[in-house]
C-alpha cells in the first residue's frame, strides 16, 4: 500500500529535498510523502540507525532516499554535511527544517544548560542549516525552505524554552523571506498543534497522561495527523505556493484561536482526519483512547 498523497505523483520529480529530523515522527512522514512524489529525499539526523531504517522503508516503497548523520547544532558538521549533499545531489531544491526537541518543565526549573540546549536545537540549528543550504547553492539556484515551529502564539507554559526558540524561528522565517527573495528563495513555516506523532512517547509518564486530554481543548475535537502536517509542507515546497513567502501556516485544528471561557467548545465528532501515511504508527500514549 503506497503513500496516499493528494498531490500529483510527479510533483517533485528529479528534485533533491532535505528533511532534517527525518528519522522519526513528522520528519519521517514528510520524507515518505516527498519520495512518493518523485523527490530524491535526503534525510539528516543524529541517529544513523533511524535514518537508515527510514531510507530502507522508502526504498522498499520504490522511492529514492539518501541519509547523512549530523548534529545540526554543530556548525562545522553542518557545513561539512551540506557540502557533501551538494556534491552528491548537484542542486538542492528544498529544505524542510524539521529537527527539534524539548522537554516539559516550568520556567523556574529550567537550568541555563537546559535552556540553551533546547534553543540551540530548535532555533540555532535550524538557522545554521538554512544558512548553509542557502550560501552553498540556493543563493544561485533558488529553492524553497519550510521551517517547523509550534503552537506558541499565546506563550508556551510548561515548555518556555521551546516556545521562545520557536518564536525566534518564526521571526527568522520572515527575515529570511525578505533577504533571500532576490535569489529566488522562498521561506515559510508551519506551526503544528497537537499531532499524534512518535515524539509523544519521549515525554515522561505524567505528561503522557496530559496528552490524552489535549483534544478537548481543540475546536475540531481531535489530534492532528502527521500526514496533515506533511501535506501542508508539500504545498509550501511546491510551485503552487510560488507567491507565498514569509508566512507561517497554523496546523492546529483552531486550537490557537478564540477563548473557551467566552465561547465553550462543544463535543462533536464531525472532523475527519486525513490519514495518508501508509506507515503511520499510533503513539503508545494514545493507543488506549
Amino acid at each position: 500500500m503506497p503513500y496516499s498523497s493528494v498531490f500529483k505523483a510527479d510533483l517533485f520529480q528529479d528534485q533533491a529535498l532535505i528533511v532534517t529530523g527525518g528519522g522519526s515522527g513528522i520528519g519521517r512522514c514528510v520524507a515518505h510523502e516527498l519520495a512518493s512524489l518523485g523527490a530524491r529525499v535526503v534525510l539528516v539526523g543524529r541517529k544513523e540507525d533511524k535514518l537508515r531504517a527510514v531510507a530502507d522503508e522508502i526504498h522498499e516503497d520504490g522511492g529514492q532516499a539518501f541519509w547523512h548523520s549530523c548534529d545540526i547544532r554543530d556548525e562545522d558538521k553542518v557545513r561539512e554535511t551540506v557540502s557533501a549533499i551538494y556534491e552528491e545531489q548537484g542542486v538542492v531544491h528544498g529544505l524542510v527544517n524539521n529537527a527539534g526537541g524539548q522537554f516539559p518543565s516550568p520556567l523556574a526549573a529550567i537550568s541555563q544548560k537546559g535552556w540553551e540546549t533546547v534553543v540551540r536545537t530548535n532555533l540555532t540549528g535550524g538557522f545554521i542549516m538554512a544558512r548553509e543550504v542557502y550560501t552553498q547553492g540556493m543563493n544561485k539556484n533558488g529553492g524553497a525552505i519550510v521551517n517547523i515551529v509550534a503552537d506558541m502564539w499565546g506563550g508556551m507554559p510548561g515548555m518556555g524554552h521551546s516556545g521562545a526558540a520557536r518564536a525566534g524561528m518564526d521571526n527568522f522565517t520572515k527575515t529570511a523571506a525578505v533577504e533571500w527573495a532576490s535569489s529566488g528563495v522562498r521561506v515559510n513555516a508551519v506551526a503544528p498543534g497537537w499531532v499524534a506523532s512518535s515524539g509523544m512517547d519521549t515525554y515522561p509518564e505524567g505528561f503522557k497522561q496530559i496528552v490524552k486530554t489535549l483534544k478537548a481543548a481543540v475546536p475540531l475535537k481531535r489530534m492532528g495527523m502527521e500526514a496533515e502536517v506533511s501535506g501542508a509542507i508539500c504545498f509550501l515546497l511546491s510551485e503552487a505556493a510560488a507567491f507565498i513567502s514569509g508566512d507561517t501556516l497554523r496546523i492546529d485544528g483552531a486550537a490557537s484561536q478564540g477563548n473557551p471561557a467566552i465561547f465553550p467548545l462543544p463535543d462533536h465528532s464531525n472532523s475527519r482526519p486525513y490519514e495518508g501515511f501508509h506507515r503511520a504508527v499510533i503513539p503508545e500514549a494514545l493507543k488506549d483512547l
